[in-house]
């Protein structure tokens, strides 16, 4: 709990000797108040004090009747804020999330006020003689997400209103979600037109400087979905919503959208967009720079005039790039093959248009790491697609990612992937996969620190991102936080249960800390596989490190007659022969590996499956040859 007498240095200015009897009395009060409800002065701040309690109803309580008796005669004008978290004592100073996020509410607050924090809320909401009055979302200095603020609004206690809230906040983010718009027309088909409006509306925002725009991924979390603005709105962390629908019959197009704010419902502006499919970038581009000129205080005359929308020229090459986009997005081996059929389509149609480009360099990529076409062709086909991409828009952000992903995975030339990373990060410094792949390149240099900062500013855009959580929990797991990896996997599979990657690294995880039976049973249990390793694999090794070599081999065996995977297996037998402890066979497959280009072997000198095979002299040479030493 932060407290502080209000207007302190001018009131000692004004009359120094009635300031010091007021500073005396708060002292005695507070010193006396935390004593009965078991708290602990820590320091005072010449006009301030810092206290904490062992409970946060304790803290609330105290804080009641601190103010209380300071609106007695004389009356001595405080505010109060509170926060429960981390102290730590360091130096003979005091440090913490606690100390800094209270700090931060207190430094809101107007005389007679008590502000606590969302943490502290969910302790005392069920509290009933504690009334609580949500005060909306700030931006405070040094904190990274909005936070919500919530006022005691006890009798006697004062509720400030958003206008006299000013103090430690930091210069607020114009932020905005852009939900699925729904598809009005008369044939179901058209979703992938509604769809693939609403993703280039997307697209054109991010090019707005100022404006965080929340990515794809997570705003079509919420697709036919019915749930509150409000709650959505905190869910993204975003302080403005953009909804409407798509209504096409043949020839003509009416799209609808309203802009809403998140902190009170209000409707900015809602309006009509009519047109032919010839205009469709007219619309896109009007209301895109109708947001943005709403949610930025002033655009210069440049901006205004920018162009927002990246149009191709031809209407059925554009039709056919939203159909191939809509399959690109669901994700799969076979619709990722149908993409590339519709892209092929729209480069014949209008052989200059960027767009489809971007979409076969990923398509192409994800083939090949998926094992659904020879490595070789997919990638050499994903740079020529991305090289591309980037002659007719040098601007493609998606380009720069595709190549940054061959850097990484294919070609091992991690300092040039990370200077095309830099390159893709000035175009959108929001964009989350580039953070993902920041983390990534920070994870492989062994810096878990600036890996974690950087995934966390992923989730900042994408924070509904099942993949970017999991990649997330991946980088605890290297850092050998096996619990809160794990922790964080369960928060992916609330967001979706058929998650299997999270399950299977959850499994992993399990395995580390010695859970074996938990790691078999989740392994046994997995509908399908999506990590680089069969089942057969994964349980050979589980049985294996829990010490039933027997049944180890029988998995082995099993592996040995797998028949029917695309993919290379020499991963798979050297994880199993590590976990017999046959590290020769292991090495030499791990040798295979490197040989194929092998996109995992850049963890080689992370992952702790690989911890057995240090010492020996053939794996520290393959770990030079991937450049991961």
């Amino acid at each position: 709990m932060f407290s502080d007498i209000v207007d302190y240095t001018a009131m000692m200015q004004d009359d120094e000797i009635n300031t010091m009897m007021t500073r005396d009395k708060y002292r005695e009060a507070i010193k006396k108040l935390t004593t009965n409800y078991d708290g602990r002065i820590l320091q005072h701040y010449g006009d301030g004090t810092l206290t904490t309690f062992k409970s946060s109803v304790s803290a609330v309580q105290c804080a009641m009747q601190l103010q209380e008796e300071m609106q007695r005669d004389p009356n001595v004008p405080i505010r109060i804020g509170i926060h429960s978290g981390d102290v730590v004592f360091e130096d003979g100073g005091i440090f913490g999330d606690g100390v800094n996020v209270a700090s931060r509410i207190e430094s809101l607050g107007v005389p007679g006020s008590i502000l606590v924090s969302e943490k502290l809320f969910d302790d005392i909401k069920n509290q009933p003689f504690i009334q609580v009055q949500s005060l909306g979302e700030f931006d405070l200095k040094n904190v990274i997400r909005p936070m919500e603020v919530f006022a005691i609004t006890n009798k006697g206690i004062k509720i400030p209103s958003r206008s006299e809230m000013k103090g430690k906040l930091k210069e607020r983010i114009k932020s905005i979600a852009v939900l699925p718009f729904v598809n009005m027309s008369n044939e179901f088909d058209n979703d992938y037109f509604s769809d693939g409006i609403t993703e280039e509306i997307i697209n054109a925002l991010v090019k707005v400087d100022g404006l965080r725009v929340t990515s794809r991924t997570s705003s079509f979390a919420f697709k036919n979905k019915h749930e509150d603005l409000r709650i959505i709105g905190k869910q993204l962390g975003v302080n403005s919503i953009l909804e409407g629908s798509v209504r096409k019959a043949g020839d003509r197009i009416r799209i609808t959208a309203q802009l809403i704010s998140i902190s009170d419902g209000y409707h900015i502006w809602a309006e009509n967009f009519d047109g032919t499919m010839d205009d469709i970038f007219r619309v896109q581009d009007e209301i895109s720079l109708k947001i943005a000129n709403s949610l930025r205080e002033k655009l210069s005359m440049g901006e205004q005039q920018k162009k927002l929308v990246s149009p191709a020229e031809n209407v059925e090459a554009y039709n056919t790039y939203l159909l191939g986009l809509f399959y690109q997005n669901k994700w799969t081996p076979a619709n990722f093959e149908k993409a590339v059929d519709l892209y092929r389509q729209v480069i014949e149609l209008e052989p200059e248009f960027s767009l489809p480009y971007e979409g076969l360099g990923f398509c192409y990529t994800m083939l090949g790491n998926t094992g659904h076409m020879d490595t070789d062709i997919a990638y050499k086909k994903a740079e020529e697609m991305a090289q591309k991409g980037l002659e007719l828009n040098n601007e493609s952000i998606d380009s720069y990612l595709t190549l940054v992903s061959l850097k990484f995975f294919h070609q091992w030339e991690f300092e040039e992937g990370y200077q095309l990373l830099l390159r893709a990060l000035k175009i959108n410094s929001n964009a989350p996969v580039a953070h993902v792949l920041l983390s990534l390149y920070h994870l492989i240099r062994k810096d878990f620190d600036q890996a974690k900062a950087a995934i966390e500013r992923a989730l900042i855009s994408d924070p509904l991102s099942v993949h970017t959580m999991r990649t997330k929990a991946d980088v605890f797991y290297m850092a050998r936080e096996y619990q809160e990896a794990i922790h964080i996997y369960d928060q992916a599979l609330k967001i979706n249960p058929q998650f299997q990657a999270a399950v299977e690294f959850k499994g992993w995880a399990h395995l580390q800390l010695g859970a074996y039976d938990e790691a078999i049973a989740i392994f046994e249990n997995q509908s399908e596989t999506t990590f680089a390793m069969i089942t057969d694999t994964q349980l050979g090794y589980a049985y294996a490190l829990k010490g039933n070599l027997d049944q180890a081999r029988i998995h082995l065996e099993n592996l040995k007659s797998h028949k029917g995977v695309k993919k290379s297996l020499n991963y798979d037998f050297a994880t199993l022969y590590t976990g017999l402890g046959e590290y020769e066979a292991a090495i030499k497959y791990l040798a295979k590996c490197v040989d194929e280009k092998n996109g995992q072997c850049i963890m080689m000198g992370l992952s702790p499956i690989w911890e057995p095979l240090h010492r020996h002299g053939e794996f520290k040479d393959l770990l030079a040859r991937v450049g991961v030493e």
